[in-house]
């Protein structure tokens, strides 16, 4: 159990069962275990693919696996989830698990949404190119979605913050007119006994927008943060000429590499806001099980990394005054095909979720100090992949 003032919420996301939306688009019993279990290695050291270890290649249509799941977040002290939502105009995708929950009231444990609010396409980016579900925004289609989360805001398990229900939208820039919807929501929410809700913004895409501008409470550090990510190792363009060539993989030229180190200290060094942000940190990240192209891919991550960025994120939330929630957010639970999973696997086992805990429980403790190279090139990297491709390692150009 967690005995800390400070919440840690972990995202979770629901793409682990088959809905026919995924069938058509990506092939029949597609689920985001698909995408996993294709990746391979691009270069020396680069861990890949992630493979479960405790659940398995578990189906979130299964009661079973959902109170494991949360069994094994009480466990190591992670205080609620914060299942991703998706609502396209009156149409919701990937809901089974969640209606479930609210349905059979198991299991007993604390939740929130966020409402994902990024069109979906071929690419995984949420951009205008190949759409496959596209976001369009009215004000009437505000008022059907609110009223839509009533019967989970009024959910005894259902996080709420100082009698508000907690309610996250992924990308408040994308909204038309963000305050009116805000308005909307709020009105609606009382209208009908809700009461008010504490509405927060995700720092995804767009940051240091003073959240109270647009009639939000709060924010919350995504992590990985793309603004504050560090130098990218090997895009020199020497490199890229020598990739050009065929003497260095194009893995590096193609892709953003970053050491894990740089992103979790340009992080902790950011500057404290004049608005209420709630820290983020995240064990890894590696999306090149999605992304073939121009992924992000952030190397050498170990669960005492992690658990030293999150005491530091700890120790930031319980700074803040008593009238501040106190939480910090995990990114995330279970996304496998972005390489950030607190969910055990293969080569960690319990490793991370073990860190969860000692950060919790103990966040003043002495930690080894993070590590960051000087130099972009990354010598260090650089020679180890020469090491290892002079004894036989071949990479896919």
């Amino acid at each position: 159990m967690n005995d800390s003032p400070v919440k840690a919420i972990a995202f979770f996301l629901p793409q682990f069962h088959p809905i026919p939306e995924n069938d058509e688009w990506w092939g029949k019993g597609f689920t985001e275990w698909t995408n996993v279990t294709k990746a391979r290695p691009l270069f020396p050291g680069h861990y890949q693919p992630h493979l479960p270890a405790d659940l398995g290649f578990y189906d979130l249509r299964l009661p079973e696996v959902r109170q494991q799941q949360a069994e094994l977040a009480r466990k190591y002290g992670i205080s609620g989830f914060c299942y991703y939502h998706y609502w396209f105009n009156k149409r919701r995708i990937l809901e089974h698990p969640v209606n479930e929950i609210l349905s059979t009231g198991k299991p007993d444990f604390p939740f929130c949404l966020c409402w994902a609010n990024e069109n979906w396409t071929r690419t995984w980016s949420g951009g205008s190119k190949d759409v496959l579900l596209e976001q369009k925004y009215s004000h009437e289609d505000d008022i059907e979605h609110i009223h839509s989360l009533f019967s989970a805001f009024r959910d005894p398990r259902y996080i709420r913050i100082d009698g508000k229900p907690l309610f996250l939208v992924y990308r408040t820039e994308l909204l038309p007119d963000p305050k009116k919807t805000a308005e909307i929501w709020r009105e609606e929410a009382i209208k009908n006994g809700i009461g008010d809700l504490y509405l927060v913004r995700v720092e995804s895409f767009v940051n240091n927008i003073n959240p109270e501008t647009i009639g939000f409470d709060a924010a919350i550090e995504f992590a990985p943060d793309w603004a504050n990510l560090g130098p990218r190792l090997f895009r020199t363009e020497l490199l890229k000429k020598i990739s050009n060539i065929g003497l260095f993989p194009k893995v590096f030229s193609d892709n953003q590499v970053v050491d894990y180190d740089t992103l979790a200290t340009s992080m902790m060094r950011k500057k404290k806001p004049d608005y209420v942000r709630f820290p983020g940190v995240t064990p890894c990240w590696d999306n090149s099980a999605r992304k073939k192209k121009n992924a992000a891919i952030f190397i050498n991550s170990t669960p005492d990394k992690y658990e030293q960025w999150l005491a530091s994120s700890i120790q930031r939330a319980s700074s803040f005054d008593s009238k501040t929630p106190k939480l910090v957010f995990i990114n995330a639970w279970n996304e496998w095909a972005e390489g950030n999973h607190l969910e055990p696997d293969q080569k960690w086992g319990h490793a991370y979720l073990e860190a969860t805990f000692n950060a919790l429980n103990d966040p003043h403790k002495e930690r080894n100090t993070l590590r960051i190279y000087p130099n972009p090139l990354n010598i260090f990297h650089y020679l180890r992949y020469l090491y290892n491709r002079n004894i036989g390692w071949r990479l896919k150009k």
